[in-house]
């Protein structure tokens, strides 16, 4: 039996196939600005840069978050009730409206409106970031719940090694490496934080 030309077209086919994935993958993890553009956009910027500014948060990683949360879309509920772009639950923004930390303009809103959304979820963030002084920490609690990160604190080790779920772990990841890439790709949208991590 005959065997076929390692140039045969069924064999480039698939060669051709695996090149142009591989030229996406890379685009898409590490190509320039206008590519990662496509692949993170950001919406109420506006919004974005106002509650930011008032809990002072970095507005790339709120848009890290809201990407990891909703994917931009403001009309979402989750099973478990959290609604909107950042995924509040409706009894989060009582706590913080008792707290006296949400912008007394936006605290009656409803959370499927952007800015209120924004207003919240900005508000619970910085809660957590003061809550853990650390970010990685911060957006653990976040995905997971202050109770199961402070039994993760307890044990005493670096909070990214007692993560005990998957979900959480890759959670924290993402939302990092997010911000990293709407940092680059957006300098000039928040040029004060074009150089700061946090």
């Amino acid at each position: 039996m005959e065997r076929s030309s390692l140039l045969a077209p069924h064999r480039l086919m698939v060669i051709f196939v695996v090149l142009v994935l591989a030229i996406i993958t890379v685009l898409f993890v590490r190509g320039p600005g206008f590519v990662q553009r496509l692949w993170h956009p950001i919406d109420h910027v506006a919004e974005i840069s106002d509650s930011s500014d008032r809990h002072e948060l970095n507005p790339y990683l709120v848009c890290a978050l809201i990407e990891a949360e909703s994917d931009w879309r403001a009309d979402i509920i989750s099973p478990a009730g959290a609604v909107g772009l950042m995924q509040v639950l409706p009894a989060t923004t009582q706590e913080l409206r008792e707290l006296g930390l949400v912008d007394p303009e936006l605290a009656d809103g409803s959370l499927s409106d952007p800015a209120v959304n924004i207003e919240y979820g900005t508000a619970y963030l910085r809660l957590l970031v003061e809550r853990y002084h650390e970010v990685e920490t911060a957006l653990a609690a976040y995905n997971a719940g202050m109770g199961n990160v402070d039994e993760w604190v307890a044990e005493g080790v670096d909070i990214r090694d007692t993560i005990e779920f998957p979900e959480t772990r890759h959670y924290v990841v993402r939302v990092v490496r997010a911000r990293d890439v709407y940092t680059q790709a957006y300098p000039e949208l928040f040029p004060e934080w074009s150089d700061i991590r946090p």
